[in-house]
């Protein structure tokens, strides 16, 4: 993959044309990938979901030799037009940002090809998904076990 999008020294225009980039060249395909499907997988495939993207976007970012770091959070709840607001119907949602000389660190989201604003709620901040997934820990005992969860965030 080459990809040509970072003027000599302006890292975050290179971010915006990157978050383009990946929107445009790549599928949201929820069954694609699971937390521990490889960079190079989704490389590959050329499809994922949100976390998936993000660690393309810090890939990229980092080898460059430019400061990125993984976002974990929540989009608002926003349903279709004449549509009731669907309770639980949310799920964690992940994006990148990227340290920008004079700015400061700016957030891309590379999923929905937006700079996040109010829509985008910030849990965490890390290097990559390992840093900051919401639940750790094993289970034991037998048979398969499965962990479903759902959000819905709401303006209080």
């Amino acid at each position: 993959m080459r990809w040509k999008v970072f003027p000599k020294a302006r890292p975050c225009s290179g971010a915006r044309e990157l978050t383009r980039r990946i929107f445009t060249d790549f599928k949201y395909d929820s069954k694609a990938t699971t937390v521990a499907t490889p960079l190079e997988e989704v490389v590959q495939k050329r499809r994922g979901v949100c976390q998936d993207f993000a660690h393309l976007g810090i890939a990229c970012l980092r080898s460059l030799g430019l400061p990125a770091r993984y976002v974990s959070g929540y989009l608002r709840t926003r349903p279709p037009e004449g549509k009731p607001r669907l309770v639980g119907a949310d799920a964690s949602h992940a994006w990148f940002s990227v340290f920008c000389p004079g700015a400061g660190w700016i957030d891309f989201d590379p999923t929905n090809n937006v700079q996040p604003g109010e829509e985008h709620i910030t849990v965490a901040y890390g290097r990559d998904f390992g840093d900051v997934s919401p639940v750790a820990g094993i289970i034991t005992g037998g048979g398969k076990h499965e962990v479903k969860v759902s959000v819905d965030v709401a303006e209080v």
